[in-house]
C-alpha cells in the first residue's frame, strides 16, 4: 500500500494525443474511478501506471520511487485485465501462484499467500479446478485473487466487471469495495458504466479527448460540474441557454432567456402604463378596480333584463324573476333554474 503520483503524464501515437497532461494525486488506501467515454485516454493512463504502455512524457511515482522507466514487474503494481487474462491449462491455484513464481518468491511461501489470497476471494474450495470449470463471476475473483496474491501497493483494475451480466456484476463490486476497504489498498479502477463508478469510488476522475476535466466526489460533480461535459455524462441534466446580465439599480445578475423572455407584459397593459406616465403620474400605474362579475348590473341587451339593480345593503330584496325564454322561474318569485347566465344561475336575488 502506498500513495500514487502522476504528473504531467502524456501518450501520443503519431499526430494523436491519446492522453494529454494527466495529474493524478491519489492518496494512500483511496479507490480513484477514472471515468470517460470510450476512447477517452482512460485505458492507456491505467496501462502507463502499470508499465505496459511507455508514456511520451510525464512522471509516476509509487510511494518515494519513480518508476516512470521501469518494467511492470519492478513495479509492484496488481492489475485485473477486462478479459481475465487467466491460464486456461493452470489449475486456480497455479494461476493465483504465477506472478509470485515470475517475482523468484520461495515455493515454501508461495502457498500459503496463494491460500490466503483464495481465501480473501471466497474460493479457497476451487484450489484444483480449471477457469472453464468456474463460471464468469468466479473467474474474476481468480483475477482478483492473483493480483492480492504479491501484495501489491498499488491495484488497478481495467474495468473487471464488463464481462458480467446486471445482478452478478453488483455482487461482485460490492464485494471489490470491501476487500478494498478492509485491506486498506491503493485502488485505481476503470471504467464507462456511471452506477458502477458511483458505488464504488472515494473520488472520480471524469476524461474525454485524452485530457481531465474534473477530479471531485460524487456530490461535486453533480451539484458542481466543472463544464458541460461532465454535467451531461454525469447522470442527467435539462439545459436551458441563456445569459445573466446585472439589474440596473442594485447590480445583480438575472438571466434572461434569448428566445422568450421569461415575463412579458401585455401590448394593453404597455400602453396603460405609457399612457398613465404622459399624464405625469408615478412610475406604477395605480391597479384597475375589479368588478364583480356576479354583482354586476346587465346591460339592455341581456336576456336577463329584467334584473333592474342592485339590491340594496340592510334592506330585504323584492324577488323578480328571469326574462329569458330557457327560465323557469318567472312569476313565482324566485330565479330561474334553467337560465344559463351566471348571474341567474348565482342565486343573487335582484329588485
Amino acid at each position: 500500500m502506498a500513495r500514487l503520483d502522476i504528473t504531467d503524464l502524456s501518450k501520443r501515437y503519431g499526430g494523436q494525443w491519446a492522453v494529454e497532461n494527466v495529474t493524478l494525486d491519489v492518496p494512500q488506501g483511496e479507490f480513484l474511478v477514472l471515468l470517460g467515454p470510450s476512447g477517452c485516454g482512460k485505458t492507456t493512463t491505467l496501462r502507463m501506471i502499470a508499465g505496459f504502455v511507455q508514456p511520451s512524457g510525464g512522471a509516476i511515482r509509487i510511494g518515494p520511487r519513480d518508476v516512470t522507466d521501469l518494467p511492470p514487474w519492478k513495479r509492484n503494481t496488481g492489475m485485473v485485465f477486462q478479459s481475465y487474462a487467466l491460464f486456461p491449462h493452470m489449475s486456480v491455484a497455479a494461476n493465483v501462484g504465477f506472478g509470485l513464481e515470475m517475482r523468484k518468491v520461495p515455493k515454501a511461501e508461495i502457498a500459503p499467500r496463494v491460500a490466503e489470497a483464495l481465501r480473501l476471494v471466497r474460493l479457497d474450495r476451487y484450489s484444483e479446478r480449471y477457469p472453464r470449470e468456474l463460471s464468469g463471476g468466479q473467474q474474476q475473483r481468480v483475477a482478483l485473487a492473483r493480483a492480492l496474491a504479491i501484495r501489491p501497493d498499488v491495484l488497478l483494475l481495467d474495468e473487471p466487471l464488463s464481462n458480467l451480466d446486471a445482478k452478478l456484476r453488483e455482487e461482485v463490486r460490492i464485494e471489490i469495495r470491501e476487500l478494498q476497504q478492509r485491506l486498506g489498498l491503493t485502488t485505481v479502477m476503470v471504467t464507462h458504466d456511471q452506477e458502477e463508478a458511483l458505488t464504488v469510488a472515494d473520488r472520480l476522475v471524469v476524461m474525454a479527448e485524452g485530457r481531465v476535466r474534473q477530479i471531485g466526489t460524487q456530490q461535486d460533480l453533480y451539484e458542481r460540474p466543472a463544464d458541460r461535459f461532465v454535467a451531461s455524462f454525469v447522470g442527467r441534466s435539462t439545459f436551458l441557454e441563456g445569459e445573466a446580465r446585472p439589474f440596473p439599480q442594485r447590480g445583480r445578475a438575472r438571466p434572461r432567456l434569448r428566445r422568450q423572455r421569461a415575463r412579458r407584459l401585455g401590448a394593453r397593459a404597455q400602453a396603460r402604463t405609457a399612457r398613465h406616465r404622459a399624464g405625469g403620474g408615478d412610475r406604477q400605474p395605480p391597479a384597475r378596480p375589479r368588478r364583480d362579475p356576479v354583482l354586476s348590473r346587465p346591460d339592455d341587451r341581456s336576456p336577463c333584463a329584467a334584473l333592474a339593480r342592485r339590491p340594496r345593503r340592510g334592506s330585504p330584496a323584492e324577488p323578480a324573476g328571469c326574462s329569458d325564454a330557457e327560465g323557469r322561474g318567472r312569476g313565482s318569485g324566485r330565479m330561474g333554474t334553467g337560465c344559463r347566465h351566471a348571474v341567474c344561475r348565482s342565486g343573487v336575488t335582484w329588485r
